[in-house]
């Protein structure tokens, strides 16, 4: 697999596209900070411009599944990277893979302890990725709030060359740096929920939630982890410009169900992407009592014996 992965990134380029329509000034934009995972285009185009601290060490990265597509391979920004999120998943339960292989993966990217990493995709699939890579330990991920849309609304120039990685041999850090960040097993959430301040969050559509339908092709059980609780679905966090939503604006979801920032809260959905986007917005505004259960409804359908429930929790007392 990572042999496949060299050679794609070792392909060779083709001409930038550009044209009349395209604002190719240099921008300035405020500084964000570190933590602050959802920036504006503005903000990467003054990265991209040298106008940044992290102008020096900075990667840019397209992420979806699969290769890359032909729409990436037509308009992407320059010098983005395509990652398959196949490259983070381990493909039996979908979890994030070993730390062995996320640091081979960095590597090959060249992302290291201090290199800013921007990712820009889909919600779910950007978050999913980010989030991989705050667990093993890179100091300054962000995502372009909006994808690729925020970009081009701006008239910056895309791209159609194939981008080149620049490999590294060391990442500066042991990975995982931060293993807090994600519970891989249900094991482990049934050991928190003998706290009651523990809330399990699905980020999952009602129909999902009550049991009605599964909510994928390959697993056929319908339910959720008993005990769970309802924090809606990913487009409940995003607005009709596909910018994410503010945490005042989660926590009003979250506060449906009685979760507050009181609470130690573990989101989770079918296979931990949609769970990715509460978990970053929560994370950018310094809640430490957050983290992402990966093993979410797929890996704990598979085991008969885990206790499950069906309907609304708050009106089937029986489950």
């Amino acid at each position: 697999m990572f042999l496949i992965l060299i050679l794609s990134l070792l392909a060779s380029c083709s001409k930038t596209e550009t044209n009349s329509n395209t604002n190719q000034s240099s921008v300035n934009a405020a500084p964000v900070e570190k933590t602050r995972v959802y920036v504006n285009a503005d903000w990467l185009k003054s990265v991209i411009d040298g106008n940044q601290p992290q102008s020096s060490n900075y990667v840019i990265l397209e992420a979806s599944w699969g290769d890359a597509s032909a729409d990436y391979k037509k308009a992407h920004i320059p010098g983005a990277l395509h990652i398959n999120t196949d490259l983070i998943e381990e493909p039996e339960y979908w979890n994030v893979r070993t730390p062995k292989e996320i640091e081979q993966v960095m590597k090959d990217f060249g992302i290291s302890k201090d290199t800013a990493v921007i990712v820009y995709g889909e919600p779910s699939p950007a978050a999913r990725v980010a989030t991989t890579l705050l667990w093993a330990g890179v100091d300054e991920v962000h995502v372009l709030d909006g994808n690729l849309k925020a970009w081009t609304d701006m008239g910056y120039a895309t791209s159609s060359s194939t981008e080149i990685a620049k490999p590294i041999d060391d990442v500066g850090v042991a990975v995982p740096a931060n293993p807090e960040y994600i519970i891989s097993l249900p094991e482990q959430i049934i050991e928190k929920q003998k706290d009651p301040n523990f809330k399990l969050v699905s980020i999952r559509s009602w129909d999902e939630f009550t049991g009605k339908v599964s909510g994928y092709s390959y697993i056929e059980r319908v339910g959720e982890p008993k005990g769970a609780v309802w924090g809606r679905d990913e487009f409940d966090y995003v607005d009709d410009n596909g910018k994410i939503i503010s945490i005042d604006e989660a926590q009003k979801i979250w506060n449906e169900w009685g979760v507050t920032k009181d609470n130690e809260i573990s989101f989770y959905c079918g296979t931990g992407w949609r769970a990715a986007i509460p978990f970053l917005i929560a994370y950018q505004e310094g809640w430490t009592n957050v983290t992402l259960f990966d093993g979410g409804w797929y890996v704990w359908q598979m085991n008969p014996e885990l206790p499950v429930q069906l309907g609304d929790p708050r009106e089937n007392t029986n489950n």
